[in-house]
C-alpha cells in the first residue's frame, strides 16, 4: 500500500475499536462480529455514539480486509468462529505511544494533549503532557503526517489535534467551544504547581482562617453530610486532607469524632493549631496519606475542597492514595467545584497569587471512583448560594471501600 489509507467514519470506528480492545481485553481478542458491533456502539469513550447493526459492521470489516487493513481469522472455540483482527498499526508502523494516540483520535475526534493523555491511560502511559505533545509532533513530522494541530479558535483553552486518516466530522474539527483540558494546570510540571499552591495558601493563611471560621453555620447541607460521616465512623479515627485552617476538622471533633487534619501549607497548619490547640494538625501531602498511628485504617477520609488544584490525569492515582489507608467499609468523602472549566486567579484575599481552580464533571468523577473499586457511590450537586458570593455549583461525593 502506498500513501496513507483514507478511512470513512464507519471504517474509523471499526479500526479504532479493534485497536482499543486488542489492549484492553486481550483475552477475548480477536473480536467476534457481535463483540465488534458492541465495541463500536458502546456509549463510553466514543464520540459520536453510534448504533451500527450487525450487517453494517460485517460489510465494513470485509471492505477493510480487501484493503489489507484487517484480517478475518477462524478460531476454534468449541466451534469454528470468525473473528476480526486489525493490522492498521503494522501498516502504518506505529510505535506503542503513536498507536495509543491514533486509537483515541479515531474513536473520539479532535482532542487537546491533556485530554489525550487522560484518555490513553489504559493503552499507554505518558509521563506528562509534554510526552504527549512530543509524540504528536513526531507523528506530524513524518514524510506522510499522521496528525495535524488545529488552529485555536475563539473560546478554546488549548489547541486540539486530529488524525489524517480520513475526514473528521466538521463539528469536531471547528467547534468554537473546546472540551476543557484539565491538565493545563500542570503544563510546567506538578512540582511547580505544588509550590504555587503552597505559597499562595501560606500567604493568605490568617485571612483565610478569619473568612472561613464560621462558614458551616450557613451551610445546612454540608453539616448534614458531615454529621453522616461522624455517625458512620462511630468513634473511629477520621482524617481531613487539605484541612486548611481546620474549621471542618474542628466541627467533626466537636461532635466526638476522633479527627485529624492534614494540609500541604505549613502556615495553614500553624493557623489551625493556633485556633484549635487541642486538635491534631499535621503538614502532609494528601497523595501520600498514611494510616492513623493507633489504628489499622481510617474510618473516613475527607477531601474537602482539596482536589480543586489537581489535573484530571492526577485524579486516578490520588483517589487510590486516599482509599488505600481506609478501613474496609470506610468512607471517602469529596467536596469539589462542579463544571467543565479551569479558572485562573491572580489575587486572593488581598494577596498576589497564581492559582488554577479545576472544576470537575460529576459523571467523570463517579467513573474514576468506580474504577478504583469503590462502592455505594452517592453524589450531590448544590447550586451556588448568591448571598455567599459563590460563583460555582458544588459537588459532593460519598463512596465506600468494599467490606
Amino acid at each position: 500500500m502506498t500513501g496513507l489509507p483514507v478511512l470513512d467514519g464507519e471504517e474509523q470506528r471499526v479500526l479504532g475499536s479493534l485497536l482499543e480492545k486488542q489492549l484492553t481485553v486481550p483475552a477475548s481478542y480477536p473480536l467476534t462480529a457481535n463483540a465488534l458491533r458492541m465495541a463500536c456502539n458502546q456509549a463510553s469513550n466514543r464520540e459520536p455514539v453510534v448504533d451500527y447493526d450487525q450487517g453494517a459492521v460485517e460489510r465494513v470489516a470485509r471492505g477493510l480486509r480487501d484493503r489489507e487493513l484487517l484480517r478475518i481469522v477462524w478460531v476454534d472455540i468449541g466451534r469454528r468462529t470468525l473473528k476480526y483482527h486489525q493490522i492498521l498499526d503494522e501498516t502504518l508502523g506505529l510505535g506503542e505511544d503513536e498507536r495509543a494516540l491514533i486509537t483515541v483520535l479515531l474513536l473520539r475526534g479532535a482532542q487537546a494533549p491533556g485530554e489525550l493523555r487522560t484518555r490513553t491511560e489504559r493503552l499507554h502511559r505518558f509521563e506528562d503532557r509534554s510526552a504527549v505533545e512530543a509524540c504528536l509532533q513526531r507523528m506530524a513530522a513524518r514524510p506522510e503526517p499522521l496528525v495535524r494541530e488545529l488552529e485555536r479558535r475563539a473560546g478554546q483553552h488549548d489547541r486540539r489535534w486530529i488524525h489524517l486518516l480520513g475526514p473528521v466530522p466538521e463539528a469536531e474539527a471547528v467547534a468554537t467551544v473546546e472540551p476543557v483540558d484539565r491538565d493545563t494546570v500542570i503544563a510546567d510540571g506538578t512540582a511547580a504547581r505544588d509550590e504555587r499552591v503552597r505559597s499562595a495558601y501560606d500567604a493568605v493563611a490568617t485571612a483565610y482562617a478569619d473568612e472561613l471560621l464560621d462558614e458551616l453555620d450557613g451551610l445546612p447541607f454540608e453539616r448534614w453530610l458531615l454529621d453522616r460521616v461522624i455517625a458512620d465512623a462511630n468513634g473511629r479515627p477520621v482524617v481531613e486532607v487539605g484541612a486548611g485552617p481546620g474549621h471542618v476538622t474542628a466541627y467533626l471533633a466537636d461532635r466526638d469524632a476522633d479527627a485529624t487534619g492534614v494540609d500541604l501549607s505549613p502556615e495553614m497548619v500553624a493557623e489551625a493549631r493556633r485556633r484549635f490547640p487541642r486538635l491534631r494538625f499535621e503538614v502532609g501531602d494528601l497523595r501520600r496519606l498514611g494510616r492513623p498511628p493507633a489504628s489499622p485504617g481510617w474510618a473516613a477520609v475527607l477531601a474537602w475542597y482539596s482536589l480543586i488544584h489537581l489535573a484530571a490525569s492526577e485524579l486516578p492515582e490520588t483517589i487510590v492514595a486516599l482509599t488505600r489507608p481506609l478501613d474496609p467499609g470506610g468512607l471517602l468523602v469529596l467536596a469539589l467545584h462542579a463544571g467543565d472549566e479551569v479558572r485562573h486567579v491572580d489575587e486572593f484575599l488581598g494577596h498576589e497569587v497564581s492559582l488554577d481552580y479545576v472544576l470537575h464533571n460529576p459523571t467523570q468523577l463517579v467513573h474514576l471512583l468506580e474504577a478504583a473499586g469503590l462502592t455505594d457511590i452517592e453524589w450531590y450537586l448544590r447550586g451556588a448560594i448568591a448571598p455567599r458570593a459563590e460563583s460555582t455549583n458544588r459537588l459532593y461525593v460519598v463512596a465506600r471501600t468494599p467490606s
